[in-house]
């Protein structure tokens, strides 16, 4: 069954790849044989998760950038693709999820930093790359977003809107890049990251869904490795939800 998640060969680039659910991903891209492109904000963070690549036997390439800046975008690709040459793998997890306690709270600051990061910059980087695979026969393009498209809380509306416009897009590019690039979407519930380590213990007994729990990072990349895989070769332009059967 390992052959279905056979990487070998590829090369994939992950967004907000130094930790949560994107560190996961890549821990798992390079165990099924894919070299790693690693992005995120925070230098030191890419290095360790490259470091790990390396240590499965893999490439991996460090290459900070702030995904959320059209322009840092131009110049992560530029850097990518010098680098390592091509990309088959594209994973858009980058994201932040501010809140407010109103609507009229929310400042054009945090509004527009919100959008770029969980939209404008999957939007752009997905465009950039999704030509290139285009030109190059082949590739997969994988959004992250957010059960909160479909169930907003008020104080996440903003980027529950931004999600909602990502689960959009992946259909619009799907189209635009197929038939050889295909473009899909997980859109997840909630996961205990490093990021959820605010959050109270009983809300793993409190969350409302089928599973009766929040889930964990590993239970994520088996959908990351079916939509990377060419195994996925008649799936596209899907959201797949992964949110242990939130109501």
């Amino acid at each position: 069954m390992a052959d279905y998640f056979d990487l070998s060969g590829k090369v994939a680039l992950v967004t907000g790849g130094s930790r949560g659910l994107g560190r996961a991903m890549v821990k798992a891209l390079a165990e099924c044989g894919a070299d790693v492109i690693v992005t995120s904000r925070d230098a030191a963070s890419c290095a360790e998760a490259v470091a790990e690549v390396e240590a499965l036997g893999r490439r991996g390439w460090a290459i900070p950038a702030h995904v959320g800046r059209w322009e840092a975008i131009d110049e992560l690709v530029e850097a990518a693709y010098a680098a390592a040459g091509r990309i088959d793998i594209l994973i858009n997890n980058a994201g932040n999820a501010p809140a407010v306690a109103k609507s009229t709270d929310m400042t054009e600051t945090l509004f527009d930093k919100t959008v770029g990061l969980n939209f404008k910059g999957p939007f752009r980087l997905a465009s950039l790359v999704g030509e290139r695979m285009v030109a190059q026969g082949s590739g997969s393009i994988i959004n992250v977003s957010s059960t909160g498209a479909v169930h907003p809380e008020p104080e996440f509306a903003v980027y529950a809107a931004a999600k909602g416009a990502l689960n959009i897009i992946t259909k619009g590019h799907a189209l635009e890049y197929g038939p050889n690039v295909r473009v899909n979407c997980i859109m997840a519930g909630p996961f205990w990251t490093d990021i959820s380590k605010s959050w109270r213990e009983e809300a793993d007994k409190t969350i409302n869904s089928a599973a009766r729990r929040i889930g964990r990072p590993e239970e994520v990349v088996t959908a990351a490795l079916y939509f990377a895989s060419d195994h996925s070769s008649y799936t596209t332009g899907t959201v797949l939800t992964v949110d242990g059967g939130q109501r």
